[in-house]
Formats: C-alpha cells, sequence, structure tokens
C-alpha cells in the first residue's frame, strides 16, 4: 500500500451530523457515484440529510454520491465514482450516483475539458474514499476493542477475523463520522484494486434509453416561456433596427425586444468569447410560435467597427470588415513565405538548410469546423430581482458564473446554476454565451425561459476550430540522412504551434515558428485544439519524409524516438520517448502491420497530447473511386484504464469523429456569412461510413490516469491520408480531403 498524507482537514473534509437512526456524511472535494438515481434506484433512508458534494452512507450500507462534473457522454458519471467506490472498498452494487449542482464553495474543480476529469480527480477522490473507510475501521476497533490493524474491509463490510466479528459500513458509520481525519491513509495497491481497471455500465444508460428527462431541452416547469433570438447573418454584422409590426401580432408571441449579452465594464474571460453582443429577442409560448415569429421579423444590420476589448486579462482585436475563406487562403500562403515568431531552435538549422544536397517542403492547411453537438444550444433562466435560476448544458460553469455576477448586477452567491447532462460538447459547450443570454432574456421578460437554438443558429453564430496552415521543411545531406527539421504554423485567428512535441528532441537542427491573422469570426476549443490540426500535419509529414529516405514508416518514427530517450536535443522535450515508441511498438504488433491485403490500403500515425500517447493503423479500401475505412487499430498509453468499456468507446468515438472530419469537414465563409447551416450541406460521417471494426489495445502499465477523451482523436486525420496516399499514390495535404480527391 502507498501511505499518503491527508492535507484535508476536517472543515475541509468531513462534516458530521448525528441522524435519526445513524448515518454517516463526508465531505469532500470530488463526490462522485456510481448508480443513477431514479425510480429503479436504491432506496435512500428516510434519516438521511441531504447535502450536495456529500457522500452518504446510511445505516442499511447503501451509499449516495454526488458527481460535480459535468457530464457531456465522457462518462465521468460513472468512471469518478469507480475510484472512490475502489479506495472506500463498497459493492458497487449498493451505490447510488446523484449530479451535482454548481456549487463553487464545495467543488474544487467543476469544469469538464481539456481531458482533465480523471487525471486531477485520481488524486482526491482515492484520498477521500481511503479516509471514509479509516475512520470506519477506526470506529470499528473502538467499538470492538480491537486494534484497528487487525481490521480488514470487503465490500462495505468491516471484518475482524480473530473474532470473527464483521458488520456493515452502514452500523459504524454514525460513530465514524464523529471521529478526527486521520492525518495520514493508505491507498490500495494497484494489483489489489477490484472496481478500477473493470468495464462498468453507464450509469445513466437506461435513463437515456428510455428517453427520461436529462437535457437542457427536456426541462419544463410552470409558467415557463420560449425565446429565440435573431443573430447578424453574418460575422462583421451588427444590429441597428428591426420592424416587428408583424410578428408581433403573431399567435402565441409575449414580447419581441434587443438585448445586449455583454456590456462594455465586463471583465470577459476566455469562454465569453462571441461576435454577437446584441440582437433582437423572440419570446412566446411555443417552440413553433416563435420560431414563426422570429421568421416575420424584418431586422437591418449594418458594418461593426473594429472592437478592441480586454478577455482573459490579455488585449483582443475583432477587425472589422466581412472575411471569405478565398482571402484567408490568400493571407495564409503569404506568410506560409515571411519569417514567423521562433518558438524554439536546437543547434543550427538555417546552416544546416545552406549547405543541404537537397530540401523537401510541404504545406498542409485546414478549414474552420463546426462542433454540430447534436443537441443545439440552449439554457432555462428564471432571473428575479434577488436570485437567479440556469438549468442547460455547460462544460464550465466555473468561468460563467463571474461574468453573470456582472451583468445581472447579483452576488455570486445569489446565482444557481444546475447542470444538465450535454447532448455532446466538443469544446463548444465551454463557451457560456447561451446562459448569459438566457439570463438577460428572462430579467428583460420578467419571466421563466427557456432559451433554445436553431440548428443553423448553432451553426452560423460560433464557435468554430480555427482555420490553419503549417508548411514542414526537411534538409537531407547527400547520403539522404536528414540534417534539420523546420516547421512554421498558423492560423486564423491562432496559431497550432507545438514548439517542443515530437519531433522535437530528435533531431540536431530544429526550427519552430509560428505565426497568426486577426479575425472577427468567433473560434474556440475543438476536441484537442490545435492537436487534431497538427497531428494531421506533422505525422502526414513524417510519412513523407520515411518515404523518401527509403524506411518503413514506423520504423523510421521510431528512430526518432530512439535518439529522444537516448540522447535527446534541448531539456523542453513535452513528451516521454520511450512511452512515445511503446504505443507505436504495439500497434504494429496488433495490427500485424507487415501483413498486407489485396486492395487493403494501410496507413499510421502517432501523436501526444492531453498527457497520453496514441498510435494508429487505419486499413482503407476504394469503392468506386470513394474511400472507406474498414478496420482501425489503437494502441493507447493513457496510464491506468478506470473503466475499460467505457474508454474503449470513447476511442471509438473520437476515431470515427477523426476520419469524419478528415474526410468530409469544412465550413467556407463568404462576406463573413457561413456557407453551410445545417446537415443537408454539411456532411458528417454516416453509420454506414464508420469502420466495421475499431480494435483498441492499451498500454498496460500504473502510471497514473492522464488523458483519453481527446487523444485519439488527432493521430486519426494522418493515418486516413497516409492510407489514401496507399490507395491513391498521391499525398493529401489540404482538409476536408474529399475535395482533393474529387479535383483529381
Amino acid at each position: 500500500m502507498t501511505e499518503v498524507k491527508n492535507n484535508m482537514g476536517r472543515r475541509s473534509f468531513l462534516k458530521a451530523a448525528l441522524l435519526a437512526g445513524g448515518g454517516m456524511i463526508v465531505h469532500f472535494s470530488w463526490p462522485v457515484g456510481s448508480k443513477a438515481a431514479g425510480k429503479d434506484a436504491l432506496e435512500i433512508p428516510e434519516e438521511w440529510f441531504e447535502m450536495n458534494s456529500y457522500i452518504k452512507i446510511g445505516k442499511n450500507g447503501v451509499v449516495t454520491l454526488f458527481n460535480p462534473n459535468p457530464e457531456f457522454g465522457q462518462n465521468v458519471k460513472t468512471s469518478l465514482p469507480m475510484i472512490l467506490a475502489e479506495e472506500l472498498d463498497i459493492d458497487w452494487e449498493q451505490v447510488i450516483v446523484e449530479q451535482a449542482d454548481f456549487y463553487p464553495e464545495r467543488y474544487a474543480r467543476q469544469f469538464t475539458g481539456g481531458s482533465r476529469s480523471v487525471m486531477e480527480a485520481w488524486s482526491p477522490l482515492r484520498t477521500a474514499g481511503a479516509t471514509a473507510r479509516q475512520m470506519l475501521v477506526l470506529a470499528a476497533a473502538t467499538e470492538w476493542k480491537v486494534p484497528a490493524s487487525e481490521i480488514t474491509t470487503q465490500q462495505g463490510t468491516l471484518l475482524h477475523a480473530v473474532s470473527g466479528k464483521q458488520a456493515g459500513y452502514g452500523e459504524f458509520a454514525s460513530a465514524a463520522a464523529m471521529r478526527p481525519v486521520p492525518e495520514s491513509v493508505k491507498l490500495k495497491n494497484v494489483s489489489d484494486f477490484r472496481i478500477v481497471g473493470s468495464s462498468k455500465s453507464n450509469v445513466e444508460v437506461k435513463n437515456i434509453l428510455m428517453g427520461k428527462p436529462l437535457f437542457g431541452l427536456d426541462y419544463k416547469t410552470d409558467g415557463m416561456l420560449i425565446a429565440m433570438v435573431v443573430h447578424p447573418p453574418a460575422f462583421g454584422l451588427r444590429f441597428r433596427s428591426m420592424d416587428d409590426s408583424v410578428a408581433k401580432t403573431m399567435p402565441g408571441i409575449k414580447s419581441i425586444f434587443t438585448i445586449d449579452s455583454l456590456t462594455e465594464d465586463i471583465d470577459q474571460n476566455i469562454f465569453d468569447a462571441t461576435s454577437f453582443t446584441k440582437f433582437a429577442v423572440v419570446v412566446g409560448n411555443t417552440t413553433w410560435e416563435v420560431l414563426q415569429a422570429k421568421k416575420a421579423l424584418k431586422v437591418e444590420w449594418e458594418a461593426e467597427p473594429e472592437r478592441i476589448f480586454t478577455m482573459g486579462g490579455r488585449k483582443a482585436t475583432f477587425p472589422s470588415g466581412l472575411e471569405s475563406t478565398e482571402v484567408h487562403r490568400a493571407k495564409m500562403q503569404e506568410l506560409t513565405k515571411m519569417p514567423g515568431n521562433v518558438s524554439r531552435r536546437d543547434g543550427d538549422p538555417e546552416k544546416a538548410f545552406q549547405s543541404a544536397a537537397r530540401i523537401l517542403e510541404r504545406t498542409y492547411t485546414a478549414p474552420f469546423l463546426a462542433h454540430n453537438a447534436m443537441e443545439p444550444v440552449n439554457c432555462f433562466a428564471h432571473v428575479t430581482a434577488d436570485r437567479a435560476e440556469l438549468y442547460g448544458p455547460t462544460q464550465a460553469p466555473e468561468f460563467i458564473l463571474g461574468t453573470l455576477s456582472q451583468r445581472l448586477g447579483l452576488p455570486k452567491e445569489k446565482i444557481l446554476i444546475r447542470l444538465a447532462r450535454m447532448g455532446g460538447g466538443f469544446g463548444r459547450r465551454a463557451y457560456g454565451h447561451h446562459l448569459i443570454e438566457a439570463a438577460v432574456i428572462s430579467k428583460h421578460a420578467q419571466a421563466p425561459i427557456k432559451l433554445v437554438y436553431t440548428r443553423e443558429d448553432e451553426m452560423t453564430a460560433g464557435i468554430y476550430r480555427p482555420t490553419y496552415s503549417a508548411t514542414y521543411r526537411a534538409a537531407f545531406d547527400e547520403n539522404n540522412q536528414l540534417l534539420a527539421f523546420h516547421v512554421k504554423a498558423g492560423g486564423i485567428p491562432e496559431s497550432p504551434l507545438h514548439a517542443n512535441r515530437f519531433p522535437a528532441g530528435a533531431i540536431d537542427n530544429y526550427l519552430a515558428e509560428g505565426w497568426q491573422i486577426p479575425s472577427n469570426i468567433t473560434v474556440g476549443a475543438f476536441r484537442a485544439p490545435r492537436s487534431n490540426f497538427m497531428a494531421a500535419a506533422e505525422q502526414s509529414f513524417l510519412d513523407e519524409l520515411a518515404a523518401e529516405m527509403g524506411k518503413d514508416p514506423i520504423d523510421f518514427r521510431l528512430e526518432l524516438l530512439e535518439r529522444a530517450r537516448t540522447n535527446p536535443i534541448g531539456e523542453r522535450n513535452d513528451y516521454d520517448a520511450a512511452r512515445y515508441a511503446g504505443v507505436l511498438e504495439l500497434v504494429r504488433e496488433k495490427s500485424k502491420w507487415k501483413e498486407t491485403t489485396e486492395g487493403v490500403h494501410r496507413g499510421v500515425s502517432a501523436y501526444f497530447c492531453h498527457n497520453s500517447y496514441v498510435a494508429e493503423v487505419v486499413d482503407l479500401v476504394m469503392k468506386n473511386g470513394i474511400p472507406k475505412v474498414e478496420k482501425i487499430v489503437a494502441a493507447i498509453d493513457c496510464g491506468i484504464v478506470i473503466n475499460k468499456d467505457a474508454a474503449i468507446n470513447m476511442a471509438g468515438g473520437a476515431i470515427v469523429d477523426g476520419i469524419g472530419n478528415a474526410l468530409y469537414g469544412e465550413l467556407p465563409f463568404k462576406d463573413g456569412v457561413p456557407q453551410k447551416n445545417n446537415f443537408t450541406t454539411y456532411q458528417l460521417i454516416r453509420m454506414n461510413e464508420a469502420p466495421k471494426e475499431i480494435d483498441v489495445h492499451f498500454v498496460k502499465n500504473e502510471k497514473d490516469p492522464t488523458g483519453m477523451g481527446e487523444p485519439p482523436f488527432p493521430p486519426t486525420f494522418a493515418a486516413v491520408a497516409n492510407a489514401l496516399y496507399k490507395a491513391t499514390g498521391r499525398r493529401f495535404y489540404n482538409q476536408p480531403f474529399i475535395n482533393e480527391l474529387k479535383s483529381s
């Protein structure tokens, strides 16, 4: 066992109450649970004292745990409780989970993003569970008058082998709650885990299958009205005036007005990002009635001047003008030829390129992408003079609370944000403008409202994955050996460059530069931000380098990684070369890389992001000139896997998403207007286009868990591109690849 110091004092960790009939309530920063509460859930004893952010142990031994993290399908509502249940040593079938509301004063981190939920919960949850277990043991030892060291636990039962005594946790819960918190506790050895590392069904699966109300769009309450907004039709325009003479007379319409969601005096954070802060609002009885009135509303727009404001403590500029994809491409091509901002220089790359016998240069691009979460933006809000209640999908409630407080003129403690299950996120719901909009609308309408976006609203009003470009150069000597490596990456409006990632550290002469172009098109986090493009470009270029050098693609990568492992260049390399090589070796083995099948074309890719390592091999076939991924094998090193089935499902979802975006995803602009506004024009991968088989393998180790939801996504792009090269004999440099196929 590992002994850890318990830095959770009694005040922060434990709050106890003598309950009628007994029971233990343990408070800590990461409470979660295992079985969804509901009609078919385990019975909760009436004497339990209800309070969010507590572990509750009833006298009957049933444990209820609250999940603080927003859930949008990544399964934290199941996986996080498994960590706690493991160290608490309880019967998984005796646990109930409930979703906590947003309570920043009680929880350390109620944010879902960056694939950090499990990673950051791992130590606190283990410590919390082990501490509660130890307090139960000490309570039993006192009652039985035996040494605590002789008492063991097993699935919610306290055991003393010498005397033969045993008792359920519930029998000592009340006594345990009165004990001081131990200064240190022993954590289980990984080899002794029973729950962590197994596969547990999603605690909400039955409710999802039965269509139970879980999502923001499901929410209803007495007196609630429906609200819709009319944003400008193009980025670079703003509201000027409107004619509501027809719309306001239509059936079911209560009011039509304009609002400013953000005002100039608000200190915006990075998740307040929005291009449209003033717009028209239609409020009415039903969604259909409001939608019809929205169509009848006549709004005039005007050009928006350049805006300069503070966001996240930094000056942000939204330039004026109506932007177009063709203009973007021209600007990016110009900057690829100009010096960028140097982020890293190893050796003397300039001299190496001057003396090179041959130089290989390639440029890769990717377009804006829409998130396309299946559940459009929505939020319920009821704002009165002295309080505000909101219920809706959000990944980052802690970031939006301050903005809500400023905009509504209410103290933070008067604002309650209830967390709905999200119908997809992918970074889109980290941006909380819909919460602000709903709250301001409710305050103006003086009524509870549910704000609903149409799919067209969702797709045309931001937030988007930026458009990117990266130019790679490699210098060879007269023996065709690699002398130098140069990457210059930029985008609109940010650079995707990760200067200290592979192959930095593996090449003597290395140069990394970045650039960016300001834009008034709102962008933000998109599944594995920046990595989703850099992996595509980097891994495609490495494949072409391997071919130029006459080497097997996997062998070439392993040679570079061996150099980075045994004799690394520089001290700022972000990755562990041995672990990186490990996933390549595993995917080579599991995919039977050297074996070939007629008509099947293979591509490989590997990438490190979110503290995890993923390698993938794609098997692709061509049918009537159209590519189809038949199978993909993935090798993943994310440390200890909490819930194996859930991790496999996350990998599969990310991989399918990657295939679809690589082949089809794009959102072009013309004069500030998104040229696609629904699934009729924005092509997503279809069920019949998904791989028949996704074979996922995990590197077995005892390292603390790292990211899982995002890391399998970036490598997929290049694996597809490299397989397409094998299938067609040509390289693919510009996403989506289907466009290049059609142009050939």
